[in-house]
């Protein structure tokens, strides 16, 4: 058997061993494997020309960067809402805003809090849900508005030209709706100079008064001190007026300045009823300070139109905006088929910025003590609604002119 000798022939690269497969997909290329190119004398003594193989390897240039076709990709697609979602047309896919719950997760119907639905939902073991229907929906949103969050503490007064159309009902039924649904404190204050009754519809008659608070004040320094002069009613505190007329009657602005603004340290909604009349010492403070009034009338000739007198008084004394951005309340304890309800509604709707109609309930007709687990449903829809106007003024700048509080403001001169 011959056997070929495999000599290097200068010039060319050499020839694999016999059993060695060339180079291929199978094999590992070697420098030997590179085509033959006289290379610079620098590598070497002679180049390739050499039978030494070069002791460095051939740089090797990396390709270019390659630019993707961003023209070959899909265009972007619509969003579709599936069911369950959002619908799409209320979705901007663009905008950070778009990951939260309510665009992201599945939303299910309501569940049912009364009526047949609740017993439906109940029996079937949640399986079948009829949802909520628009009047509990309608509620629920009320209840939102409650709740809208309070920047700073809030002064309200309820506030009537004479006495006798509920007003000391209606202070008391706000300030249970509002203690009872939003977290932070409430308390309600009875300024009336004459033997007012807010403590004894709510909380029953005696316990400490306003006069109380004021004498010891230079010694309250804590929540826990100011609670030995309040009664409780639910969620909601209560400070009595003084009974003994004489003593109201020295119950005067700068008083009332100080005790209000003793209870802005520690409450973040002050509701006062005013009292009786619009022109004692206490009254003036509290208009000028307040920073939502609520008009108390009734559904009858002479309480409307006690209503309306008070809004011109509101506006002849210098508090033109106050009056019609107020909320007028009809309340329904003293009403007559007879009277065109409606005309009357439609009359305070343009003067001011909200109108309550409260319906007659026979639980407040009877002038006792408030229970809300007695009202009942439009009744306590109506109270819902009082509220939520009362908080869409959270936050707003006081439309009470900038006067002094001891001193009645300037008249507008527009």
């Amino acid at each position: 058997m011959t056997v070929q000798s495999h000599r290097h022939h200068p010039g060319r690269p050499p020839e694999p061993p016999l059993g060695e497969a060339p180079p291929g997909p199978g094999r590992r290329a070697t420098w030997a494997d590179t085509p033959w190119r006289p290379v610079s004398p620098a590598y070497g003594r002679n180049g390739y020309d050499s039978d030494d193989p070069p002791t460095e390897p051939i740089p090797v240039i990396p390709p270019g960067p390659v630019v993707p076709d961003w023209s070959r990709l899909a265009p972007v697609q619509p969003y579709q809402a599936s069911t369950g979602f959002l619908p799409a047309a209320q979705i901007d896919v663009a905008s950070d805003a778009v990951l939260t719950d309510e665009s992201l997760v599945r939303h299910h119907r309501a569940t049912p809090t009364e009526g047949w639905r609740l017993a439906l939902y109940a029996a079937s073991g949640g399986r079948i849900n009829p949802g909520q229907s628009a009047h509990e929906a309608a509620r629920l949103e009320l209840v939102h508005r409650i709740r809208r969050p309070l920047p700073a503490p809030h002064r309200v007064a309820v506030v009537s030209v004479k006495g006798g159309v509920g007003k000391t009902t209606v202070a008391a039924c706000l300030g249970l709706v509002l203690a009872e649904l939003r977290g932070d404190r409430v308390v309600a204050l009875d300024a009336n100079p004459d033997a007012g009754t807010l403590s004894e519809r709510l909380t029953g008659p005696g316990g400490p008064t306003v006069r109380d608070l004021y004498e010891d004040m230079p010694n309250l320094s804590s929540v826990a001190e100011l609670t030995r002069y309040t009664r409780s009613a639910g969620r909601l505190h209560v400070l009595g007026s003084e009974q003994e007329p004489a003593m109201g009657e020295a119950f005067s602005a700068e008083e009332y300045l100080d005790v209000t603004s003793l209870l802005e340290r520690f409450y973040n909604v002050i509701i006062t009823d005013s009292g009786t009349g619009m022109v004692h010492s206490a009254m003036e403070a509290t208009l000028a300070t307040a920073d939502s009034l609520v008009v108390v009338g009734s559904p009858t000739v002479d309480g409307a139109n006690r209503a309306s007198r008070t809004l011109s008084f509101l506006a002849d004394e210098g508090y033109r905006v106050a009056a019609e951005q107020s909320v007028v309340v009809l309340c329904g304890d003293r009403h007559s088929p007879d009277v065109d309800r409606a005309l009357i509604r439609s009359h305070f709707a343009t003067r001011c910025r909200a109108v309550v109609d409260v319906p007659p309930d026979p639980h407040l007709s009877t002038g006792g003590r408030i229970d809300p687990a007695l009202w009942r449903g439009p009744t306590r829809d109506a109270w819902y609604l009082l509220a939520a106007h009362v908080a869409d003024g959270f936050g707003a700048p006081s439309p009470t002119a900038p006067a002094p509080p001891f001193a009645m403001p300037m008249p507008d001169p527009g």
